[in-house]
């Protein structure tokens, strides 16, 4: 069988590295790609939002499973696009997707589901926002109501911050039409864990635990990023709180989108705030996390290939994951200056040495190719995950990969994987 994956990222490196080691598959593509993808796979220079052209390409060539990895391609309909030629594709539909493409529908669904969440409002005037922030005081979370790449949230710490934010979106359009609403909500306290599902629609098989790690500094501080890194699995989603997340967070929002006439295929990912024993909802979203795809498939011991078209054809029925017990750890490089403006074009050294490091794969996120070296091409340029038999392994040999590379203005978290540590004792 032929296999499309769509995207570019380190999330499609990993998606394409899972998917090439299933015996189902004979050959691998991946639109547009990167050229750590291309080492392994067949990149084909068709973008993520060409949806016309993605079709016609999964037609010439016999594709019989497509994967979608970002997601502007579920948000613009490719799934429901792909089903109406009788194409096999994994993703969420359109209507379904707006789970993640409107952060104000999510709220709502949230809301009338009774999944846990943040208290909110939704605005898009300038003024009415302001009062609401003067009335309930900082900190408080600004968000950009659609798709923003994952940066459309500020977590103000001040007033002033708030409604700087506001304006920024709602005036200065900071967010293009994703920021023509904001969604304001209160500030929750707690640590954070990524928390992933793939569903029929109706049966529900979770993923292992993650955490990411959104600030672009050590110590969560500094702005918000796509993600510096994450490791799986998080020691702070206990039994008790995998359970909640399950009853409470999973279920509901299935059961709750079946309902409202847009059921859920694919993969669901929310983001959850923990505190104690408390649960609640910081965010869905319709596809992979990135950069938590990564030390989830390297985890992953069962083929994901059967799964994703039990999917497609609309039944996970008697289905399930077998999961390796090691620990894996994926750490961000970044060009200097992401998450703000970075340069492009400077020459990656070290990958050679990298490549020999055993139980460790570099992802390419934001690569281009030079000659025969690589360039950075993007904010997010490399994800360097390791597996080891605990926690402490993995992230010993991340950093151990990380530290054979290096690129002019190179930054990265020296952090990740340090709260489960700090939980361990």
């Amino acid at each position: 069988m032929n296999v499309l994956v769509i995207g570019s990222g380190g999330r499609e490196h990993a998606l394409v590295w899972k998917i090439t080691q299933s015996p189902l598959v004979k050959k691998v593509y991946c639109a547009p790609g990167n050229p750590g993808i291309g080492q392994i796979a067949e990149n084909v220079p068709i973008k993520v939002d060409d949806l016309p052209g993605l079709l016609a390409f999964a037609q010439k060539e016999d594709i019989g499973l497509t994967v979608v990895g970002p997601e502007l391609p579920l948000s613009l309909g490719i799934v429901d696009l792909f089903e109406e030629y009788g194409l096999r594709i994994f993703g969420a539909r359109r209507n379904a997707a707006l789970i993640e493409a409107s952060k104000a529908f999510s709220k709502d669904i949230m809301k009338k589901y009774r999944v846990p969440t943040a208290f909110y409002e939704v605005f898009s005037e300038v003024e009415p926002a302001i009062a609401y922030i003067e009335k309930h005081g900082a900190p408080i979370v600004v968000k950009a109501d659609g798709l923003a790449a994952g940066k459309g949230v500020i977590v103000a710490q001040t007033k002033d911050e708030a409604i700087a934010a506001v304006r920024e979106m709602l005036s200065g359009n900071a967010f293009g039409d994703a920021g023509s609403r904001v969604v304001i909500e209160e500030f929750l306290r707690g640590e954070e864990a990524s928390f992933l599902a793939i569903t029929d629609g109706k049966n529900i098989i979770p993923l292992a635990s993650a955490q990411d790690h959104k600030a672009v500094f050590d110590g969560d501080k500094g702005p918000n990023t796509g993600g510096m890194g994450a490791y799986s699995p998080a020691p702070v989603v206990t039994p008790a709180i995998h359970e909640k997340a399950m009853t409470e967070v999973m279920r509901r929002t299935i059961d709750g989108m079946a309902a409202e006439g847009r059921p859920y295929r694919g993969v669901l990912y929310a983001g959850l705030m923990i505190d104690g024993d408390s649960v609640k909802t910081l965010e869905f979203n319709a596809r992979f996390g990135d950069p938590e795809c990564q030390p989830l498939l390297m985890r992953m011991k069962s083929d994901i290939v059967p799964l994703m078209l039990a999917v497609a054809d609309g039944d996970i029925s008697g289905m399930s994951l077998e999961w390796h017990d090691q620990a894996a750890v994926c750490v961000v490089m970044a060009a200097k200056g992401y998450p703000g403006d970075y340069p492009k074009g400077d020459i990656i050294s070290g990958l050679d040495l990298a490549a020999t490091m055993p139980h460790l794969m570099v992802f390419h996120a934001g690569t281009a190719a030079a000659g025969t070296s690589f360039a950075t091409n993007g904010g997010r340029v490399l994800g360097v995950t390791a597996v080891g038999d605990t926690v402490k392994d993995a992230i010993d040999r991340a950093y151990a990969g990380v530290s054979a590379i290096s690129w002019d203005g190179v930054h990265f978290r020296r952090d990740i994987g340090s709260k489960a540590i700090d939980r361990a004792g």
